[in-house]
């Protein structure tokens, strides 16, 4: 039970590599989805390149201040992105979320001018959060600041930088330096005034009522919302905050800002997107991608479409089955048990770009350096893969921009989760069906041996003896070739059991003899007086005991043999004149028998023992000479056939027992007649000889085989060793 129990799992777990096919199917649309990414990166960089040729060699498209500045300030040029809607100027900043993302810091460390040259930075108590965005045709702008003093302007005072004010520098259409202050008596409405051209003079000249707004104050200081027009300024702007805390004095302490007001070099540039790229790109907001438009310093002129929906790829629905019962297994059981392996495309994942006014990358860098390039990145919140293509914008050999194309692999991995379940469920049912059929097979398989155990079982009787025999196979494959390994066995057992049988009684038959002579000698010695016929009895009994210890002696021939065969190491030797030497003694031994060698070859190197194979010899010459007649031949030959020699001894005799052939070599094994056998009663023969002979071939890694003349004259033994060089 417990080896048809092993079969089984032993093919179970060989069934368990079906489960490379889905490995393979599942590395394989993985190497698919690679392609397709690619394809995306290349399909992206063309889409980019489209919208990049429509803006080559279009200046106006560019700001002429912004656009064209070698570095960029990061607090003094700013950035006024479009605000979806008007801000109400009522001093809080709840209008301001959509951008609060473009908003910076102010502090001791944006101070631009110092009218007390006593104090430092660490006397700086001013600083403010500061923003400037675009609707329409204004410029909305707003400031939270933080002031620990908050001095109001005197109600009768004419001097309008005596308190807390904010200055605002432009750089007019006429290329001229004009400034601009508020300074306001109180919280509420508040214009701005006209400073003199003078860039060291505060004296107000005129009101300025395109600049409005509110001042508000605050818990930690107040907050300011101004609107002016965008017309007002080339694109060159500043502003500054100028605190003054001493009420009676009045005294200006420093200036923090976004630049020195009063230097026309040094103002800040403000980008704002530009409406007519906005309009270029309006279209594209239904091609599946986000487009971006940057200038040289990556900060963002427009934009068009949404990255949550450009999934690059539109995906067609899945249609339903027919058939309402597989609906429902892969709904409910299928797709659940896959998708502990899958991920499912995000529905919503963190933008981090969705406001951003400036972006950055390394495919942005080298569109600005005049290659195209792309870029793979995670989502912050590692949902969603976005690729990106950057394409450059040339204006004559300058590169003025660039354009981002970016879309999500949503498609593509809705794709390849499409392909995956399809081929999911093809592999489960391969991989079901290949494991029952295994299973079966292997039922199956262990079944036949089992029952190849119980038929062996059946034929051998408890007392280990071999009562029948195995059924005939029905089959051809290897179940079956051990069914007949078996059957073979068995019979050889069967055979080997008949022998030992019958070895008691051929040992019985052959001491029988000797015994009865030297019993019937000893019983008469005693009843006979005549020394003449005491010492014949006694030469009798004698001549008994010496065959009794000759048969003992023959017995353990082969048991000091396989002693001797185990302690004999091999050497290399020529066989041929060993071989040659044996029959020049025979020829003398054996008188009355002729032989004849013929050699076909000079040398035959063989490893073993010379001395053992010409116990060999003698064994397999004393075999021919007892089976032959008087003055009989006797041929030996000596041979090369390939890697092997062979050595052939013929006699003349009687033709080998039918189905003898294989037993003769068997040990014990004899087939001369009683009367031959009693012939010369010093000689017991208990068919030993061709035995010992075997064992000798096979220590020189050989063999023997018998076999009779073709016209059934005579028995020829052929005896096969393998050479070696000599």
């Amino acid at each position: 039970m417990k080896f048809r129990f092993s079969i089984r799992l032993q093919l179970l777990v060989l069934s368990l590599f079906l489960f490379t096919i889905p490995w393979l199917g599942y590395r394989y649309v993985w190497e698919l989805e690679q392609y397709l990414r690619i394809g995306q990166e290349q399909t992206m960089i063309g889409t980019a390149r489209s919208v990049a040729t429509a803006l080559h060699e279009r200046p106006a498209l560019f700001d002429s201040q912004s656009a064209f500045l070698k570095t960029v300030r990061p607090g003094t040029d700013l950035y006024a992105p479009p605000i979806p809607s008007p801000i109400q100027l009522d001093g809080a900043f709840n209008d301001w979320e959509p951008v609060w993302n473009v908003s910076q810091q102010y502090n001791s460390g944006q101070v631009v001018t110092w009218f007390d040259p006593t104090l430092s930075q660490q006397d700086v108590s001013l600083s403010f959060t500061h923003m400037v965005g675009r609707y329409g045709k204004y410029y909305y702008v707003m400031f939270d600041v933080t002031d620990d003093a908050v001095i109001w302007r005197a109600p009768n005072s004419l001097a309008v930088d005596q308190s807390d004010h904010l200055l605002i520098s432009v750089i007019a259409k006429d290329n001229t330096l004009k400034r601009f202050i508020i300074a306001p008596y109180q919280a509420g409405w508040v214009n701005a005034y006209k400073l003199d051209e003078n860039n060291q003079s505060y004296r107000a000249v005129d009101n300025e009522l395109q600049i409005q707004g509110r001042w508000q104050q605050t818990e930690k200081g107040y907050a300011i919302e101004l609107r002016f027009p965008l017309t007002m300024t080339t694109g060159a702007l500043a502003f500054a905050l100028v605190d003054v805390d001493n009420p009676t004095t009045r005294q200006k302490k420093y200036a923090v800002g976004t630049a020195n007001p009063n230097d026309a070099n040094g103002l800040g540039t403000v980008l704002t997107p530009s409406p007519e790229i906005e309009r270029i790109l309006s279209g594209l907001k239904y091609a599946n991608s986000r487009v971006w438009v940057v200038d040289n310093h990556k900060r963002v002129l427009a934009r068009a479409g949404d990255i949550h929906s450009a999934s690059g790829f539109q995906v067609p629905a899945t249609q339903k089955s027919d058939y309402a019962w597989w609906n429902y297994l892969e709904t409910h059981v299928l797709l659940p048990l896959y998708y502990h392996i899958l991920t499912r495309p995000p529905a919503a994942f963190v933008d981090e770009l969705q406001t951003a006014y400036a972006l950055a990358g390394m495919d942005i860098t080298a569109a600005l350096n005049g290659k195209a390039d792309s870029l793979w990145r995670l989502t912050p919140d590692s949902k969603a893969v976005i690729l990106s293509a950057a394409y450059p914008i040339f204006i004559g050999d300058k590169v003025m921009g660039a354009v981002v194309v970016e879309q999500t692999t949503n498609g593509i991995r809705t794709l390849r989760n499409r392909a995956l379940e399809q081929l999911f469920h093809v592999i489960l049912a391969v991989m079901l069906l290949g494991t029952l059929s295994l299973f079966l097979f292997a039922n199956r398989i262990s079944n036949r041996v089992r029952n190849l155990r119980d038929n062996t079982e059946a034929v051998i009787d408890d007392n280990g003896k071999i009562i029948g025999s195995l059924p005939q196979p029905g089959h051809i494959d290897e179940i079956d070739d051990l069914h007949r390994s078996f059957s073979d066995v068995l019979v050889r057992l069967q055979q080997y059991n008949s022998y030992l049988e019958n070895m008691a009684s051929r040992l019985s038959h052959e001491l029988r003899t000797p015994i009865a002579i030297v019993r019937s000698s000893l019983d008469t010695i005693g009843e006979v007086n005549d020394p003449t016929q005491q010492a014949l009895l006694i030469e009798r009994a004698q001549s008994g005991i010496t065959r009794l210890s000759t048969i003992l002696n023959s017995m353990s021939e082969a048991t000091r043999l396989e002693h001797a065969i185990a302690q004999e190491e091999p050497e290399t030797f020529d066989a041929a004149p060993v071989i040659s030497g044996c029959i020049d003694g025979y020829a003398h031994v054996f008188n009355e028998r002729r032989f004849e060698l013929k050699m076909s070859l000079k040398s035959a190197y063989v490893k073993g023992s010379p001395d053992l194979l010409a116990q060999m010899m003698d064994k397999i010459i004393a075999n021919a000479v007892e089976f032959s007649h008087l003055q009989d031949n006797i041929v030996l030959h000596l041979w090369r056939e390939n890697k092997t020699m062979k050595l052939s001894v013929t006699n003349p005799g009687p033709p080998l027992p039918e189905g003898m052939k294989s037993q003769l070599l068997q040990s014990m094994v004899s087939v001369r007649p009683d009367e031959e056998r009693h012939k010369t009663a010093q000689h017991p023969h208990l068919g030993l000889g061709l035995f010992i002979a075997s064992m000798i071939a096979n220590y020189h890694k050989g063999q023997i085989q018998l076999s009779d003349l073709p016209d059934k004259t005579g028995v020829c033994v052929i005896v096969t060793l393998p050479l070696v060089s000599g």
